[in-house]
């Protein structure tokens, strides 16, 4: 009986740890989230280390939940590319990524800007935005790359885009 109540115990604590951090991402407020760099962003300040980032990672194939050069997913490249190359945090997923920032017009991308595809049902795909219709992300098949907006696959299934 002890032993039981003593398993209860700690499942519940675990439960309620990981359910905190689940929690903490929903509710964050988008002014968490801020560049906390003194660099300039000035956008071929942006091009020149997004492309550096690419040279350093391109290739590195797709894994679901993946945040190393074993494997990244999408969201997880967006998240690192940020944090390490621009010191600003974002969420983790895409969905909470799609929340930050201000939407802007497609006409209207900036370099460094977010673009956020409709891949499926319940499936989104984010990338940034480099220039000339390009944007910088990671392909289940191609792993880490550079595509294009006015492809036929990724303008049919364009959603937003959004500046941090």
């Amino acid at each position: 009986m002890k032993r039981s109540f003593f398993l209860l115990t700690i499942f519940i604590c675990l439960s309620f740890i990981v359910s905190c951090g689940s929690i903490q991402e929903r509710n964050v407020s988008q002014s968490n989230y801020r560049i906390a760099t003194n660099k300039p962003l000035d956008p071929s300040y942006m091009r020149k280390v997004l492309y550096s980032h690419y040279n350093e990672w391109q290739g590195v194939r797709y894994q679901y939940g993946g945040l190393s050069q074993r494997g990244i997913d999408c969201s997880g490249f967006v998240h690192l590319t940020f944090k390490s190359k621009l010191g600003t945090h974002l969420p983790r997923t895409t969905w909470m990524q799609a929340k930050v920032g201000r939407e802007v017009r497609k006409n209207e991308l900036k370099t460094g800007d977010l673009v956020f595809f409709r891949t499926g049902k319940a499936s989104n795909h984010v990338g940034i935005y480099l220039e000339g219709n390009k944007f910088l992300h990671v392909s289940q098949k191609k792993g880490v790359t550079i595509s294009r907006l006015d492809h036929i696959y990724w303008k049919s299934n364009y959603w937003k885009s959004v500046r941090i």
